[in-house]
């Protein structure tokens, strides 16, 4: 069955939901978007490759100053298998964020092509995955609960989607919920912020062939991680192009900004949301099972306006759970495929 089409929208606070929403509301959504994958361009020339074998490039000879692909600047990190999927070995890694002096797990997919040797000069897509929960020491992208790397191949090879080099780091130092960091540099606090923001992109800019500007960079995520996703997309226009926040809430309400109320309300997506200049795109969606879910992310999306747009989707029945959100994969990846460059080479 074909997901209904996410609407269009130009133009909440409450607290987090962690717990499993109910009630029932029905909402007919109009096709703001084109049927997802059936007439959109592919993922820019891309063919499935036999190649699962993973590993980061070695820096090359620079390319022209007009390149559109960036080559590794180096110096590689030390990757670690974490686990084999039907779509290739995801990899681990601990970050040490030289410009926010935060040290964390990371862990990263790279498609098939990536080390398909047809491939070897092309640059690909980014697409960072931020779990729900606090998500310390985890990453709910990278088990089989949400299985998006063995959806994304399956995808390209219908070419539906691009090959994303996907990254998918920890959003927490502790599981105290009490602790939780908001993915925001709270005042006096590690500088998680930072570390998404900048310490991810180099840690991939440093390691893998990328394109050149910010047309190819996107975020997602669900609960927790649909928060990150949508504030620090705002937030870092001239790093990401799109978002899509899975089943968001929209109030930081971690514990340790206490004392710090203009910070808090600086990195609030309920605050952005209606002030943002930032040129983004971005695909909200609700659980249609739960009237106060729907309720909350409509009522956000309502308060965006241009540059920034948001598009909105519900799920049928949709309940606050992860295997609900793995239900949305397909769609979600052909969404950021139409709003995403693909991948590219300067030959």
């Amino acid at each position: 069955m074909q997901p209904q089409q996410p609407q269009s929208h130009s133009h909440s606070q409450p607290t987090r939901t962690r717990a499993v929403l109910a009630g029932v509301t029905v909402l007919a959504l109009s096709a703001a978007l084109a049927a997802c994958g059936s007439d959109s361009k592919p993922a820019a020339d891309t063919k499935p490759g036999n190649t699962t074998t993973a590993s980061p490039a070695a820096a090359t000879s620079a390319p022209p100053k007009d390149s559109k692909v960036i080559m590794p600047t180096g110096p590689a990190t030390d990757l670690k298998k974490s686990r084999d999927t039907k779509a290739g070995p995801i990899f681990m890694t601990k970050l040490a964020g030289k410009k926010s002096g935060v040290t964390a797990e990371v862990w990263v997919w790279l498609p098939p092509q990536y080390n398909d040797p047809k491939y070897a000069k092309y640059g690909f897509p980014v697409l960072t995955l931020y779990a729900g929960g606090q998500s310390n020491g985890y990453n709910t992208w990278t088990d089989n609960q949400l299985p998006i790397q063995e959806i994304d191949a399956d995808l390209v090879k219908q070419q539906k989607a691009h090959p994303f080099i996907m990254i998918m780091p920890v959003q927490n130092l502790t599981g105290d919920e009490k602790r939780a960091f908001d993915c925001s540099d709270i005042p006096g606090q590690p500088k998680m912020g930072t570390w998404m923001s900048e310490d991810i992109p180099d840690f991939v800019r440093a390691n893998f062939r990328t394109l050149k500007g910010r047309d190819s960079w996107g975020l997602m995520g669900a609960s927790t991680g649909a928060f990150c996703s949508a504030k620090l997309a705002m937030q870092h226009p001239d790093i990401y192009k799109a978002a899509v926040p899975i089943d968001g809430y929209w109030d930081p309400d971690s514990l340790l900004w206490k004392g710090h109320e203009a910070e808090r309300l600086a990195n609030s997506p309920g605050k952005l949301i209606a002030t943002s200049k930032a040129d983004v795109r971005m695909l909200a969606t609700s659980g249609g099972g739960s009237a106060y879910e729907v309720n909350l992310v409509k009522s956000w999306v309502a308060k965006a306006a241009a540059p920034t747009t948001v598009e909105y989707y519900q799920q049928p029945n949709g309940q606050h759970l992860t295997k609900d959100f793995a239900k949305m994969i397909p769609m979600t990846l052909e969404w950021l495929t139409k709003n995403l460059e693909g991948p590219a080479t300067d030959e």
